[in-house]
């Protein structure tokens, strides 16, 4: 991607037009990180990007952007602009194309508002964005407040950045934070979903969304959360604070590789996963009781599923990943039973496809408490690699939910599922060996 992101550059100038990488390829290349993509600025207007560059989609071309297609990989390529008022919060009322100057004048934060032509090595600099990056200053280019009132969602994008990049904010830049946090409110709810979810996955998570819950945001977005702040928890079980503590400490464990070498599963944690790890606990605020001198949350995991799905419908999630978050915090207490369970139930259990998320977010809940207790977790992870090592030999399902569907004429929904489920813990069993034993029992159903 790096060396087509060049050759694009390279078309651009060989055009006599000025071409540079911009923003957040440029800061994370200063800081030492691996860009993830490579966007590109240019003096090129987006007609003249088009006649140039073969494969080209016009996504945003009143506001000068073109999006690139080269190598199967996507650029995004912008005409040198500044703009003129934003009277929605969110995009500019007009744009005027400038040089790069005025481009990098009109950009958020002083970090993001470097230019590099990796053809010359060389930086522009006109904001002293490199001098902020090496103090670690989050800072507004300009006016703070005129920088939040063009687009309010640069209120978040500032609370990632700062946690994402371990930075400090400049006192400007926080006081105007503060001071117009309401704004919020006027971001759209998909673009709010999207920048929590980079918060979620980016480094310091816990951190960002306690700065979140100061700043008074979390309480416009996320206000169920906000709940379990100052919750008590049984204190001869938790000596790591309030249920808001907790899942903070749940959160944070799921980037710290070193606790476990060796995780299940063994790819990066997901959005659903990490989303269910610190909302697995949200319903204990709903089902906080005193029974015998002691703190319950009975049925806390219905509840908190429940909650799960009306906060990710909210924020509008993809319906697969609402029903998986909700599905793992629905049976986050299922994992300990396993141990007791026959060998047939947990062979069910084992081979469901969900089951290794489940049992990391078992894994981030024990993390989650003080004094920390992984010996069950160990055990079941244990007895699931044994155990599931050996399942992978058997044999592949003998009979279809469409086998079902035909020989008993019902149509597709639960009782097929639940049909299935049963014939293939018989088969684990070994009281069913063959599809004619499996469609012989689908007959006793009859």
């Amino acid at each position: 991607m790096k060396a087509t992101s060049i050759e694009i550059i390279e078309i651009l100038k060989k055009a006599g037009y000025e071409a540079y990488w911009a923003g957040g390829c440029v800061r994370d290349m200063l800081l030492g990180i691996e860009p993830k993509d490579f966007d590109i600025v240019t003096s090129a207007k987006p007609e003249e990007i088009e006649d140039l560059l073969e494969h080209t989609i016009p996504v945003g071309k009143k506001f000068g952007v073109i999006l690139a297609i080269q190598n199967s990989h996507h650029f995004e390529i912008a005409t040198f602009r500044s703009d003129s008022g934003y009277s929605d919060g969110r995009r500019p009322d007009a744009v005027i194309f400038t040089n790069a100057k005025e481009d990098a004048l009109r950009r958020d934060f002083t970090i993001n508002a470097l230019f590099y032509d990796p053809t010359q090595d060389k930086i522009y600099d006109y904001i002293n964005g490199q001098e902020d990056l090496e103090k670690g200053l989050i800072k507004f280019i300009g006016n703070p407040e005129q920088r939040i009132l063009e687009d309010n969602l640069r209120i978040l994008r500032a609370v990632r950045f700062r946690n994402a990049l371990n930075m400090q904010y400049h006192p400007d830049t926080y006081q105007a934070i503060k001071k117009h946090v309401h704004l919020i409110k006027n971001i759209s709810t998909e673009r709010i979903r999207d920048e929590l979810n980079k918060m979620i996955m980016g480094k310091n998570a816990g951190r960002a969304f306690e700065e979140l819950f100061e700043i008074g945001a979390l309480e416009i977005l996320i206000p169920e959360l906000c709940k379990l702040k100052g919750l008590a928890q049984p204190p001869q079980y938790h000596l790591e604070g309030d249920v808001w503590d907790h899942s903070i400490k749940a959160l944070d464990s799921l980037t710290q590789e070193e606790i476990d070498p060796n995780p299940l599963p063994e790819n990066p944690p997901t959005i659903a996963l990490k989303w269910a790890a610190f909302l697995h606990d949200i319903g204990k605020y709903d089902t906080f009781a005193i029974k015998d001198d002691r703190i319950k949350y009975e049925g806390h995991q219905e509840m908190s599923a429940k909650l799960v799905k009306k906060i990710l419908t909210r924020l509008k999630f993809p319906i697969k990943t609402v029903n998986r978050v909700q599905w793992l915090v629905l049976h986050h207490m299922m994992v300990v039973p396993i141990l007791e369970m026959p060998d047939s139930r947990r062979r069910h259990w084992f081979l469901l496809p969900e089951f290794e998320d489940l049992l990391e977010v078992f894994r981030a809940d024990c993390m989650g408490i003080i004094p920390l207790d992984l010996k069950e977790y160990e055990q079941i992870k244990k007895l699931y690699k044994h155990e599931i090592a050996h399942l992978k030999l058997l044999p592949k399902k003998l009979i279809t939910g469409e086998d079902i569907m035909k020989n008993l004429k019902i149509k597709s929904g639960e009782r097929v599922g639940e049909i299935l489920s049963d014939i293939r813990e018989k088969q684990l069993e070994g009281k069913i060996k063959t599809k004619q034993d499996a469609l012989d029992y689908l007959k006793n159903l009859q």
